[in-house]
């Protein structure tokens, strides 16, 4: 699996989210620009030593990485608003989870030209903005994970097949 930041804030967030993909072996890819600095105390903190099991990858910008993704590969767009629910997709192995910033979000002409692929992650409080950002990325993974059977996981020292 891959996770996607565009534009990542806030650095506990981005650590946190490290730190989740270097426990799922998920590839984690950072567009930019970052709101912090790579060597940020508090992403490190947040990451712990997990940085150095991550497979991570910086882009300069949007269209740098989406030119350099493989061909047919399936970009899954999370933020409010979708039409569809997390749950209510198929994926894949090596899917793109594609997550905004904090403040913003994903672009809104970005959403509008992938309608088929805008997920949302249901919320029940009008008054309540949004849940946070490291919190979304775990709760659409693993139930990306979950439906791919939890392939790879390493259960008493052994890794399941």
């Amino acid at each position: 699996m891959n996770i996607v930041l565009v534009e990542p804030e806030i650095p506990p967030n981005t650590g946190n989210i490290a730190r989740i993909c270097a426990a799922t072996a998920t590839t984690l890819h950072l567009i930019e620009p970052l709101g912090f600095n790579l060597n940020n105390r508090e992403l490190k903190r947040a990451g712990m030593d997990y940085w150095q099991h991550l497979n991570w990858k910086k882009w300069e910008n949007w269209k740098k990485f989406t030119d350099n993704l493989p061909e047919n590969s399936r970009l899954w767009f999370i933020e409010s608003g979708g039409p569809l629910r997390y749950t209510e997709v198929k994926y894949s192995r090596d899917d793109y989870l594609v997550f905004g910033r904090e403040s913003a979000g994903l672009p809104v002409e970005l959403l509008g030209q992938n309608k088929d692929r805008w997920l949302r992650i249901p919320m029940f409080n009008p008054s309540a903005r949004s849940i946070n950002l490291s919190n979304c990325v775990a709760l659409v993974l693993y139930e990306a994970l979950r439906q791919l059977g939890f392939k790879g996981e390493v259960f008493d020292g052994k890794i399941s097949h």
